[in-house]
């Protein structure tokens, strides 16, 4: 048990409860509003409805009140994700440190009492090794010199010999352009996708939908190069920012060496290459060993009047191994666990079961939520709402959801008990907001994305930089308490929301 977590069951849960709201009301005066993004009219809390007193009276209100509270007040989810990240690591699919990691967190929720199981989930075992490149031929070429590329491999890559493969290098923006240029042209060469990524429209508050454009090529590229013969596949990182850095990510295996190349080497391949001819010099060699047992792991604060229905409030908990997950994303694994937490030390009850799950094996392929659909498929229609954070760890903004209007209009109430930290939006979308969430949603269960200040997100994602130090602690318990005030008035409100 972590030193963030301590409380005596000797003291009154009333009087703590009453201490935390007067905290609150302090809180909420000197508090300012740090909306960092413009806003739209609609985001704002209406006046409560008749409905909205019925579904929210005021001891919820005050509960949520509460909530808020002492997750503002509260390092408890900043301690966990620190030693998930520095004393565990990263967490890779089949390692070991996903394992442990695995298995620390549900220690620590046995701690707070809830009832746990660590559920099996084979998942796949891919392992970085040397990744090196040069180019050994290139225009205008200073005799005898080299110049060193830097990239990494991508999830799914295949293997350079030993020794490496040397081969031209052709560039491509766009799908439409490789095929233009036929197996003629492609067969025996390297392949580098140089699409950009929308570094204005990521500033202007559209970092996942600039994301959404250029990730195809890194997850399609290598296997379209393939099917045309090329002897490998680059793709520019996908990332915002510009520091040398690669950044890695799953790709579709394709049975040729797939890399990601930092933005300023991609940059320079394409100048060169469209002098004249250039040559590289690449070595991969990633392995993919047998599959391995590994875990989601599942944790129930049992409801007082509804057991059999459930609010899920996830992330999940393996990383890439490039730096230690710090964003992407154990933050989404220690807000889950905070929302318990809180509960429990303030002794409040949810009406429906909470369930908290630390999800396995999001980044490459998804077996965990694809495990849980398979053992709970059935019980989605007892599932009340589920909330996954996989989107950082800066200021919370609100939500993405997919949810019907009727449903938006019944958490007015929540909008106005997270006003004071500027969570209020409720953005609608057609897809799922959580990777992991997405066949509970595809059936019909209310879905829930934390929506963070996502402008330097990508300067970070499944590069080397994603360590502990991106997070500040105070956002962390502003996410921490977007989400529990969210799953406990869900857990809690009268009605639950319609579907």
């Amino acid at each position: 048990m972590t030193k963030a977590f301590r409380f005596s069951l000797a003291i009154s849960p009333i009087a703590i409860l009453i201490a935390l709201l007067l905290v609150s009301a302090a809180s909420a005066s000197a508090q300012t509003s740090p909306q960092t993004l413009p806003m739209p009219s609609w985001v704002s809390a209406p006046q409560a409805s008749a409905a909205d007193k019925q579904n929210f009276p005021p001891l919820l209100l005050q509960q949520l009140s509460a909530i808020k509270a002492a997750a503002l007040s509260d390092d408890y989810a900043y301690h966990q994700l620190a030693h998930l990240t520095e004393n565990i690591g990263p967490r890779p699919t089949g390692s070991a440190q996903a394992l442990a990691a695995a298995q620390y967190v549900a220690g620590e929720l046995r701690h707070l009492g809830l009832d746990v199981r660590l559920e099996p989930v084979t998942v796949p075992h891919w392992v970085r090794g040397a990744e090196t490149a040069a180019l050994v031929e290139y225009p205008s070429m200073v005799p005898g010199a080299t110049q060193k590329i830097v990239l990494t491999a991508l999830g799914g890559s295949s293997s350079t010999p030993p020794d490496g493969l040397t081969a031209d290098v052709i560039t491509v923006d766009t799908f439409d352009e490789l095929q233009a240029l036929g197996r003629d042209k492609v067969a025996g060469k390297i392949v580098l996708f140089n699409e950009l990524f929308d570094k204005q429209k990521a500033s202007s508050g559209q970092a996942f939908a600039a994301y959404g454009d250029a990730v195809r090529y890194r997850g399609a590229g290598p296997r379209a190069a393939a099917d045309l013969g090329a002897v490998a596949a680059l793709v520019r990182s996908v990332a915002s920012a510009d520091y040398r850095l690669p950044h890695t990510g799953f790709s579709f295996p394709a049975g040729i060496p797939a890399a990601a190349v930092t933005a300023e080497d991609a940059d320079l391949i394409a100048h060169l290459a469209a002098q004249g001819k250039v040559r590289m010099h690449l070595t991969l060699t990633p392995q993919k060993l047998p599959d391995e047992t590994s875990y989601n792991v599942i944790a129930d604060l049992k409801g007082s009047e509804h057991p059999e229905q459930i609010v899920v409030v996830s992330g999940h908990l393996d990383s890439w191994d490039l730096g230690t997950g710090a964003i992407d994303d154990g933050a989404g694994v220690v807000i889950a666990m905070e929302t318990a937490e809180i509960l429990q030390r303030l002794h409040l009850r949810p009406a429906r079961t909470l369930r908290v799950i630390a999800w396995m094996d999001e980044e490459t392929g998804g077996s965990g939520s694809k495990a849980y659909t398979t053992e709970y498929s059935a019980d989605f229609p007892h599932h009340v709402a589920a909330i996954e954070s996989d989107a950082g760890a800066a200021h919370p903004l609100g939500f993405d959801v997919k949810i019907t209007p009727a449903a938006i209009d019944a958490l007015h109430p929540v909008q106005g008990v997270l006003q004071s930290i500027g969570a209020t939006v409720l953005q609608p979308s057609t897809s799922s907001p959580g990777a992991d969430i997405t066949a509970m949603s595809d059936a019909g269960v209310p879905a829930f994305g934390v929506l963070q200040d996502s402008r330097t997100y990508f300067n970070y994602h499944h590069s080397a930089a994603d360590t502990l130090d991106k997070v500040v602690p105070a956002e962390l318990r502003e996410n921490a308490a977007a989400m529990a005030v969210l799953g406990y008035a869900l857990a809690n409100m009268k009605e639950p929301l319609p579907r």
